[in-house]
């Protein structure tokens, strides 16, 4: 069937119409791949009630806003959604979900511009984690797009090159049958300046990640930037880094070290420790970036980061606040946290609703920062930080649609938008990370 696309939403799909029916307005049409005001021929592939999925199979009509794809894997490779997107328009579209999300679900008419900060487009990530097969032969690599299985890949063009020098050597060992058949994953971390990594490689449970030394060696030597290798024992847990650190909260699960466990990365002056199994932000290029726009002009007696992480907005909170209190669940991110903090910063291992349903801070605070994952807070949570005697919050979202769902109740208490950023940490992705600076 022929489709006009009428924009881009949430998720990376164009959207389009079939016609309408007695009932009115036609079924939505999503269709990946595409772009406002192409005309395109696709074919339907999974009708529901109230929306049609459908796969693009031509463009009969090219926005002028198409390039051709850097990467040969696009469109098979679930990794990317927008390689066919000029960067420029990546980020407007990603500004106009961003205002669309807020507006229908928040109900949030935004007073000022949304402030977009673009990022180098290709090379960015400091940290790529990848499945693995052994039979039929090995192979490594992401999902397919759409679909659970695994499709192969040699080299990823968003990913640093020492990342990527890493999956070369790891491809040359698995061809020579030197990769054990009780890794089902890796993570490549690399450093700020791309000058060192640090490996995670996941072992089936039933395996000993012990018996990984004789691998996690040739590793090193085939890349010598690679300071250490870190095998974790735990079941596969097939979601983003900073899920599976939450997901390790109450089962951290056995894990053996070769070489060391930890990575050293500068960011915005301050240096952070950074643990196998600790999160950390992806884009090497922003990173400095988002911490200013996250802590700029802010000062007092007392900030509360929640989701604390490692730290990366605790340092610099701890500058311009007299008392800063980091809270963080994961036990391998409050180990970091732990070392990477000065003294006046008192860190708290908890989850964030437990932690502000046994506070009250009666005396108020004067900032508080929240960076929680794609969930985002939740309901409860977002109502005790709403009791909060506190007149600013800044909120670090990776998910525009959980964001409008916490963002309603923020607003019922009291709360407005005094400004909003998008800041693009995940070019060719629809992915996208906003900070929203809100007042009371």
């Amino acid at each position: 069937m022929q489709f006009q696309i009428e924009k881009l939403v949430y998720g990376g799909d164009g959207i389009a119409r079939l016609p309408a029916d007695a009932k009115g307005r036609g079924k939505a049409v999503f269709v990946p791949f595409t772009l406002p005001n192409e005309c395109v021929e696709a074919r339907v592939v999974k009708s529901r009630p109230g929306f049609v999925r459908a796969t693009l199979e031509r463009v009969v009509v090219a926005s002028p806003e198409r390039v051709e794809p850097a990467c040969e894997y696009f469109g098979r490779c679930g990794g990317c959604h927008y390689q066919h997107i000029d960067y420029a328009a990546q980020v407007r579209f990603k500004r106009d979900v961003l205002r669309e999300t807020l507006r229908r679900t928040a109900k949030l008419e935004l007073e000022h511009e949304i402030r977009v900060h673009g990022s180098e487009p290709w090379g960015y990530r400091n940290r790529t984690r990848m499945r693995m097969q052994h039979e039929p032969k090995f192979g490594l690599g992401y999902h397919r797009y759409n679909s659970q299985e695994l499709f192969t890949v040699q080299h990823c063009p968003i990913s640093s090159p020492l990342i990527n020098r890493g999956i070369a050597s790891l491809w040359s060992m698995g061809r020579e049958g030197r990769v054990p058949k009780m890794l089902y994953g890796v993570q490549f971390f690399a450093n700020h300046d791309d000058t060192a990594l640090l490996v995670e490689i996941y072992v089936h449970p039933s395996s000993s990640a012990k018996d990984c030394e004789g691998f996690a060696s040739k590793l090193r030597t085939l890349v010598p930037a690679i300071g250490g290798v870190v095998a974790f024992v735990n079941p596969p847990v097939e979601d983003e880094p900073r899920q599976r650190d939450l997901a390790l909260v109450e089962r951290p699960g056995a894990y053996d070290k070769f070489g060391s466990n930890r990575l050293m990365y500068d960011v915005a002056g301050h240096r952070y420790c950074v643990s196998g199994g600790s999160f950390f932000q992806t884009n090497r290029f922003l990173i400095d970036e988002l911490v200013h726009i996250v802590t700029r002009d802010c000062a007092g007696r007392t900030a509360l980061d929640l989701y604390a992480g490692v730290g990366l907005f605790t340092l610099a909170l701890a500058k311009s606040f007299e008392k800063v209190i980091a809270v963080e669940a994961s036990p391998h991110s409050f180990s970091d946290l732990r070392v990477n903090i000065p003294s006046n910063v008192s860190p708290i291992r908890a989850t964030a609703e437990k932690f502000l349903a046994e506070h009250s801070f009666k005396s108020g605070v004067d900032l508080v920062v929240v960076d929680p994952p794609r969930v985002g807070l939740g309901e409860r949570t977002a109502q005790a930080l709403g009791r909060i005697p506190v007149s600013r919050v800044t909120y670090v979202s990776c998910d525009p649609a959980t964001l409008s769902r916490d963002l309603r109740v923020l607003l019922e208490c009291g709360f407005r938008v005094e400004q909003m950023h998008l800041i693009d940490l995940f070019p060719q992705t629809y992915h996208m990370e906003a900070v929203l600076q809100l007042v009371r």
